[in-house]
C-alpha cells in the first residue's frame, strides 16, 4: 500500500487570511492522522506566506506518523530542518516567488550541491528525497547524489490525464522502473487528486508515498476531511 502524506499548506493559508488560529493547524494535523493519514507534509517558504517556520517546530510534537518537510535548501531552510529533524526532507528547487513548485532538479548540473546537502541531512538521521521530473537522466543523476528517494513531479501527468490522455503515464512508468533498478525509493506529488490517483498508483511499481495538498483540501470542502482522507486510502490500497 502506498502511504498518504497530506500537505497542510492550504490550511495555513486559510488561517493566515484572517489572522488568529482558525483553523488550528496543529489540530488539523492531528485529525488527519486520526482519520488514517500516514504522514504530514509542509512546505515552508522564505516569506512564510502559508506555513510559518514556527509551525514546523510546533508540528514536531504533534506528528506521530511520518513528518515530511519540503523546500528549497537555502541555509535558513537547512537550519530549520536540522533543528526539527523530521522523518524526511524533500529538496525542491522552487524560486522564492513561486506560487507553487513548477520543476524538478537538474540533478546533473546540481550534483555536487545536492550531494553536500544530502550528506548533511543524512548525518543527522533525516531521510532525503529529491523532487525530479520523469526524465531518465535526472533519475540517474539523483542516484549519484546519494539520496534515498526521489519524488516524481506529477503535474504533467495530471494535466494529460485531465485531457483524457492516459499515455501521459509512460514517462513516469519508465522513470519508476529505472528508480527501482537503482534502488531509489519512489514518492510522488503535485496535482494528484481523487480523479487520477488510483490510475497513477496502479501504473507506478513500488510507489512508496504520495504527498497531496491542494486537491485533497479542496475536495474536503465538499466531502469533508475525514471522508476524503479515507477515499484516498481506499484508492491507494
Amino acid at each position: 500500500m502506498t502511504k498518504l502524506s497530506v500537505n497542510i499548506n492550504k490550511i495555513a493559508t486559510l488561517r493566515n487570511a484572517r489572522g488568529g488560529n482558525v483553523p488550528d493547524l496543529l489540530q488539523v494535523a492531528n485529525d488527519i492522522q486520526r482519520f488514517g493519514g500516514q504522514g504530514i507534509t509542509i512546505h515552508p517558504r522564505p516569506d512564510e506566506r502559508h506555513i510559518r517556520y514556527q509551525d514546523a517546530r510546533d508540528l514536531k510534537s504533534v506528528v506521530y506518523t511520518e513528518y515530511n518537510i519540503e523546500g528549497n535548501p537555502e541555509r535558513k531552510f537547512i537550519d530549520l530542518v536540522l533543528e526539527v529533524k523530521p522523518t524526511q526532507v524533500t529538496l525542491v528547487p522552487d524560486a522564492d516567488d513561486a506560487i507553487t513548485s513548477n520543476a524538478g532538479w537538474n540533478t546533473i548540473k546540481n550534483q555536487d550541491y545536492l550531494t553536500e546537502i544530502i550528506q548533511e541531512f543524512q548525518r543527522n538521521g533525516i531521510r532525503t528525497s529529491i523532487f525530479v521530473d520523469p526524465v531518465l537522466e535526472m533519475i540517474e543523476g539523483a542516484k549519484k547524489t546519494g539520496t534515498e528517494r526521489i519524488e516524481l513531479y506529477t503535474e504533467a501527468f495530471a494535466h494529460q490525464y485531465g485531457l483524457g490522455n492516459k499515455d501521459g503515464i509512460q514517462p513516469y512508468d519508465e522513470s519508476a522502473k529505472l528508480a527501482n533498478e537503482l534502488d531509489l525509493g519512489i514518492n510522488a506529488g503535485h496535482d494528484l487528486s481523487l480523479d487520477n490517483i488510483q490510475f497513477f498508483q496502479q501504473h507506478i511499481p513500488n510507489l512508496l508515498e504520495v504527498s497531496i495538498g491542494h486537491a485533497l483540501i479542496s475536495e474536503s470542502i465538499y466531502l469533508g476531511l475525514e471522508n476524503v482522507v479515507n477515499m484516498y486510502l481506499q484508492k491507494l490500497k
